[in-house]
C-alpha cells in the first residue's frame, strides 16, 4: 500500500489529507445526530402536560434536556408563550432552523471535498501523462516500458485514489443529509402542535 501511495506521486499528498478531514466530519457528524435520537412523541407529551398544568418552567426544564432541535424550538414558544401566533411561529422557526443548521455543520466542507477528490485524481491522471510523454520524447525510439511505467502508475493511481475516497463519503453525506431533514420535518410538526396548544386557549391565562 505504502508502494501504491509513492507512486501515486505528489498528487497524492492533497487526496490523502482531505480524504482524513472528510473522514473525521462523517464520524462527528454521526456521533452529533446520535446524541440529537429523541422519543418525539413521549418527549412533546411530556412538555405538553406539564403546559397544560400549568407548570411552564418544568416545560423549560425537559425543553433544556433534550439535544434534538425541538428542544430549541419548544423552549423559544414557551418562553415567548404571550406573544401573539404570527410572532411566535416567526420564533419558532428561526429557533428550529439554528438548530437544524448545528445538526448539519461542515457538510458544507464534506460536500466541496467530495467534489474536489476526483478532479485531483484526474489532475494526476494529466501529471503521469505528461511524465510517461516527457519520458517517450526525451528517450525516443529506447523507451521502454518500465521508463513510462512511474507515470502510468501516477495516472492509474490517482485516479482511483480519488473516486475511492469521494464515493463513500458521497453516500456518507446524502445518508447524514437525509437524517437532518428527517429531524427538520419533524420539528417544523411538533412545533406546530405547540403553536397550537400556546396559541388556541385565547380567553385568558397563559397555559
Amino acid at each position: 500500500m505504502t508502494n501504491l501511495l509513492v507512486r501515486g506521486g505528489p498528487v497524492m499528498i492533497p487526496i490523502i489529507a482531505l480524504s482524513v478531514v472528510a473522514l473525521a466530519i462523517v464520524f462527528e457528524r454521526v456521533r452529533a445526530l446520535r446524541g440529537a435520537r429523541l422519543d418525539l412523541p413521549a418527549f412533546a407529551e411530556r412538555v405538553f402536560g406539564r403546559l397544560r398544568a400549568g407548570d411552564a418552567a418544568g416545560a423549560l426544564a425537559e425543553c433544556g434536556c433534550a439535544r434534538h432541535p425541538i428542544g430549541g424550538v419548544f423552549a423559544e414558544g414557551i418562553r415567548h408563550r404571550g406573544l401573539p401566533r404570527e410572532q411566535l411561529e416567526r420564533l419558532m422557526e428561526r429557533a428550529g432552523e439554528a438548530g437544524v443548521h448545528e445538526l448539519g455543520r461542515h457538510l458544507r466542507v464534506l460536500l466541496v471535498i467530495v467534489g474536489v477528490e476526483p478532479m485531483l485524481g484526474f489532475l494526476g491522471t494529466i501529471t503521469g501523462l505528461i511524465r510517461a510523454f516527457m519520458a517517450w520524447e526525451e528517450l525516443g525510439t529506447r523507451v521502454t516500458v518500465g521508463t513510462l511505467a512511474g507515470g502510468i502508475y501516477e495516472a492509474m493511481i490517482t485516479t482511483a485514489a480519488g473516486l475511492i475516497v469521494a464515493i463513500p463519503h458521497y453516500l456518507a453525506y446524502h445518508l447524514i443529509a437525509g437524517r437532518i431533514q428527517d429531524h427538520a420535518r419533524a420539528t417544523g410538526l411538533w412545533g406546530e402542535r405547540l403553536l397550537d396548544l400556546l396559541t388556541v386557549p385565547r380567553a385568558g391565562s397563559r397555559p
